[in-house]
């Protein structure tokens, strides 16, 4: 799991099958400061996170993939979580 902020929404006019319904945003991890770290990663994300908002992205594949109910879909970050506020400092 990673502390993140959503940076943007994708696009596609073609996806695989497995992403249909779902809304995928462009989250870059961050530290406890702010600062990016690492490259940023497109999660699905079930709760309408908004722009510049933190949020906790998860890698885990089989967990994202029963989430789009495909066992084969390519899907693997999600947001799993939307951050209401953190205290500077603490490690989330």
């Amino acid at each position: 799991m990673l502390l993140a902020r959503v940076e943007g929404n994708v696009v596609a006019t073609r996806k695989h099958p497995s992403y249909e319904g779902w809304r995928l945003v462009i989250c870059q991890p961050i530290g406890t400061t702010g600062e990016a770290e690492g490259s940023p990663q497109i999660a699905i994300d079930a709760y309408g996170a908004g722009m510049h908002q933190q949020v906790i992205i998860s890698s885990d594949g089989l967990a994202s993939r029963k989430a789009v109910g495909d066992d084969k879909s390519p899907v693997r970050w999600m947001v799993t979580a939307v951050v209401d506020e953190s205290e500077p400092g603490k490690r989330i």
